[in-house]
């Protein structure tokens, strides 16, 4: 188990491991909200570990029906056997409802209505009725963690009030520059501590950017310095070249970060300028800009 613990150990998070294991030992429903590379999953499956609960994790999403949820007769079996008990599949609910485990379910502001009102009635009575199969109640330790980002409008609902009613809510905000400083470190190969130090400052001057909406998570900066890592390796130049690591970040971030309407730049430019502040201007002045692609070019 300390195997385990240490290998789910996450960065800058006693407080909020302390809060969610005292949450579930009280019996409550928890919903982690904060935006994505936060820890989220990672602090729950340390919770999970740490009590010897089974974990179940669901991905919010527009397919996930009441069925997905709860589970399914076997067609087959229904056939040669009729609406028998075992011949239920048990989905990810009855699941961790047996085992007295628990239910993660990501993204819940995804989550159809029809799916949350499921939920709604398993938080609030730990018990749930499924045609054909009967009561099902679920076992001591049983308990709904949810997560969400909820700074993310595309594709989301408004979570409802009765959600909140039935859970507790523990806000996760991005850890330090050092923790992030540190969870890079265990994560990805860097130059040197200077080098992670400006790769870090970088990532997190995206959030705080007046042109972008959204700025990057922890998990751009892992993957800027995993991506100049090989490119360095690729050129055959040291891993701390200025262009390597403009490359390396062009391609881990200007996707993750979102431009305001209000801006006429591009994310490009953005990062590019945000790179040179950090990292300095190029060996020949580079001014940092990226030209726009000629049309017909890829």
């Amino acid at each position: 188990m300390t195997a385990v613990l240490a290998a789910l150990a996450v960065v800058d998070r006693s407080r909020e491991t302390e809060l969610l294991e005292a949450a579930l030992a009280s019996g409550a429903h928890v919903v982690l909200e904060g935006p994505p590379g936060t820890g989220k999953t990672t602090l729950l499956r340390r919770v999970a570990a740490g009590r010897d609960r089974s974990f179940a994790l669901v991905e919010g999403n527009a397919e996930l029906t009441p069925a997905r949820l709860v589970g399914h007769f076997d067609p087959a079996l229904v056939l040669s056997r009729g609406y028998q008990p075992d011949v239920f599949v048990d989905g990810p609910l009855l699941t961790a409802m047996r085992e007295g485990g628990l239910l993660y379910v990501e993204e819940l502001n995804r989550v159809p209505e029809e799916t949350l009102n499921t939920l709604l009635t398993v938080m609030s009575e730990r018990e749930i009725v499924v045609p054909r199969l009967g009561l099902v109640r679920a076992a001591p330790g049983f308990a709904v963690v949810a997560a969400m980002n909820p700074y993310d409008a595309v594709g989301t609902a408004r979570v409802s009030s009765a959600v909140y009613d039935r859970t507790c809510r523990i806000a996760m905000g991005y850890q330090s520059a050092e923790a992030e400083a540190q969870i890079l470190a265990q994560r990805a190969p860097v130059p040197s501590a200077d080098w992670r130090d400006r790769a870090v400052a970088l990532v997190r001057s995206t959030r705080e950017h007046p042109e972008l909406r959204v700025g990057s998570s922890v998990r751009g900066t892992i993957d800027l310095a995993g991506i100049n890592h090989q490119l360095a390796r690729a050129r055959g130049v040291a891993e701390d070249d200025w262009q390597v690591g403009l490359d390396a970040a062009l391609v881990a971030l200007s996707g993750r970060v979102r431009v305001d309407e209000a801006s006429t730049r591009r994310p490009e430019d953005i990062i590019g300028e945000l790179y040179a502040t950090h990292f300095g201007p190029g060996p020949a002045g580079d001014d940092h800009t990226v030209e726009e692609p000629r049309p017909g070019e890829a």
